[in-house]
């Protein structure tokens, strides 16, 4: 298991208002646009992603047991809903104390912030590039974003696990010779850089 002792706030937070850009450009006629996620169209993805940054957000508040926190909002606008939690998480994780707070959380179990804004780090890398995809957009992180996600998708472990119907990430893909680190993660986790899926 992955245990960076760096603070990744920023890096997270850089890559939620990045992903965050990328879904403020989705109108409705885009929601039923398919995405890597290959169970989700984007309106699902989007969802989720909203979902998940309440949840994460909760978990810091020492609410991440509460199932309720990790529900989508279906009746909700689904552009305007994920800005206002994109940025409720980067304010949740700002608290001075938040790296060494334990968070306990459904999905993962408990373990220090800072090791949960890693987790989070990485799915965000991961779904900004679902959803500009999904917008035949192009995509590029900043490249320290890129660099300290890296080890921690290296960490993630691969299995059977990944198979399982809600796993995050699908099995990992064989990372091509030459693939630059942002194609290496993609890879890693489950998602074909050269097909898009």
């Amino acid at each position: 298991m992955h245990t960076n002792d760096d603070d990744l706030r920023a890096a997270d937070a850089a890559a939620v208002r990045a992903s965050a850009a990328l879904v403020a450009r989705v109108t409705d006629d885009d929601l039923d646009r398919r995405t890597p996620c290959a169970a989700w169209d984007l309106k699902a993805l989007v969802q989720h992603m909203t979902a998940q940054h309440r949840g994460f957000a909760a978990a810091a508040e020492g609410r991440g047991m509460d199932p309720a926190v990790w529900q989508t909002t279906p009746t909700a606008p689904v552009v305007a809903d994920h800005a206002d939690a994109a940025e409720g998480v980067i304010k949740a994780f700002a608290a001075a104390d938040m790296l060494d707070r334990p968070f306990a959380m459904p999905e993962f179990g408990a373990f220090p912030g800072r090791m949960v804004i890693g987790f989070h780090l990485v799915d965000y890398l991961v779904h900004g590039w679902d959803v500009a995809r999904a917008l035949d957009l192009p995509y590029q992180p900043a490249p320290e974003v890129i660099a300290l996600a890296r080890p921690i998708a290296r960490a993630v472990p691969d299995g059977p696990d990944r198979l399982a119907a809600g796993a995050p990430f699908a099995p990992a893909l064989a990372v091509a010779s030459g693939a630059d680190e942002l194609d290496e993660i993609l890879s890693l986790l489950g998602r074909d850089p050269r097909s898009g899926g």
